[in-house]
């Protein structure tokens, strides 16, 4: 019998450490910037395995010459797509004040993180399904979802068209493609492979859009949906947004250094794609080329967006606490609404007058739709009817529900 083979040297558990802390120096020398597999643009309809070098690349358009997946978009379509950057982000600046003032009890925003919303909001059709985590107000925006009723939903206020049943931004919107929101950002993965297949399943032309943070990939929800989705060839896109930071824990704890989330892909049989998520058109040629393959039959793609966190992770979060305060600054792929603005007056499609016009222009609607909403009320000032806790709880109401209502006399 062998003896057995014993070691003098001492294992150590590893635990990953971010780049640095507060008071250190801002660095992203751990992350691959470069373009590398990405240079080239495969056929949408590829087999899976002609495609595994593609999560190790990044897909780039804008700062990019001659890049392979510029989807050459109509300028049109991009000074739309800047004018809803644009909404959103003063939508949520305005927001963050109004909690800050007591009118709502919380808020997220998405800043930095525009583009990712709202290109897929774009460009997928009307009847397509996005189950979304909470930094998707853009989406919404997008398809034309009423500010009022989006800042009545913030303020919890008696037109709430959730009726109180949710937190604030976690929106409901099925006409809108809008999946319910939920603080468990993981299982709308799982939702959104389950939606899929049941799509496929009737033979429907629908597909579904998913997206998690970072931080979820370590979950069980990520691993169950990717099985799902590479065995039933689920006609879905599912998106990682990766913001390096899950409250504030950074993307180091959700995967091993020196590989990339879109790699994850491949022990699944599906494609990868990792992408700038501050380069508008490369998130919209990444969701065209999945969204290609989806509805070819070819089954689910799993999408990287890289990007950045550059609030707190909402109102309840101090960023300060965990990371360097000019992090965000020294952010390489810079910021989404300025890019795309760049890009436009460098076409000759855009300018600064107009820029400044359009931001005049969007904060007025804005006002109109805040003040509409505290016509109604901010919290605590107006609040749906206390029957609304009855509804929508069984289809047909249960002889303790109906008892409890006649109890209290509504």
């Amino acid at each position: 019998m062998a003896e057995p083979q014993t070691s003098s040297h001492r294992l150590e558990l590893h635990i990953p450490e971010p780049a640095a802390r507060p008071g250190g120096t801002a660095s992203f020398d751990h992350i691959s910037f470069a373009i590398g597999a990405a240079a080239r643009k495969p056929a949408p309809l590829a087999p899976e395995a002609e495609l595994r070098e593609l999560p190790f690349g990044l897909i780039r358009v804008m700062g990019t010459e001659n890049s392979a997946w510029d989807p050459q978009l109509p300028p049109e379509t991009m000074r739309q797509a800047l004018r809803i950057m644009l909404q959103t982000r003063l939508f949520e600046d305005r927001m963050f004040r109004a909690h800050r003032q007591g009118k709502t009890s919380f808020f997220m925003k998405s800043t930095g993180e525009e583009a990712i919303g709202i290109a897929p909001a774009m460009l997928l059709g009307a009847g397509d399904m996005c189950f979304p985590t909470y930094r998707m107000q853009g989406w919404l925006i997008a398809r034309g979802y009423p500010l009022e009723m989006m800042i009545n939903q913030i303020y919890s206020n008696a037109k709430d068209p959730l009726a109180g049943r949710q937190l604030p931004i976690l929106y409901s919107a099925r006409d809108y493609g809008f999946y319910s929101l939920s603080g468990n950002v993981g299982s709308r993965f799982g939702h959104a492979v389950g939606w899929a297949m049941a799509s496929a399943y009737k033979g429907d032309d629908k597909i579904a859009l998913g997206f998690i943070g970072e931080g979820s990939t370590a979950e069980g929800d990520f691993h169950e949906a990717l099985t799902f989705a590479g065995v039933y060839r689920a006609p879905a896109i599912l998106a990682i947004n990766n913001n390096q930071w899950a409250i504030s824990t950074f993307a180091g704890i959700a995967t091993a250094d020196g590989t990339t989330f879109a790699s994850k892909a491949i022990a699944y049989g599906i494609p990868g794609l990792r992408v700038d998520g501050n380069d508008f058109l490369a998130v919209w040629a990444a969701t065209q080329w999945a969204a290609e393959r989806a509805r070819a039959n070819l089954g689910a793609t799993l999408i990287e967006f890289l990007t950045y966190r550059a609030s707190g992770h909402s109102t309840s979060d101090d960023p300060t606490k965990y990371r360097p305060a000019d992090e965000a600054a020294h952010w390489p792929l810079g910021d989404p609404i300025e890019r795309l603005k760049a890009h436009l007056i460098q076409l000759g499609e855009w300018s600064e007058e107009r820029h400044a016009q359009a931001g005049a222009e969007l904060t007025e609607q804005l006002r109109s739709a805040q003040r509409a909403a505290e016509e109604v009320g901010t919290l605590g000032q107006s609040k749906p009817s206390v029957a609304e806790m009855f509804n929508c709880v069984f289809k047909e109401p249960d002889w303790r529900v109906i008892e409890q209502r006649r109890e209290l006399g509504v």
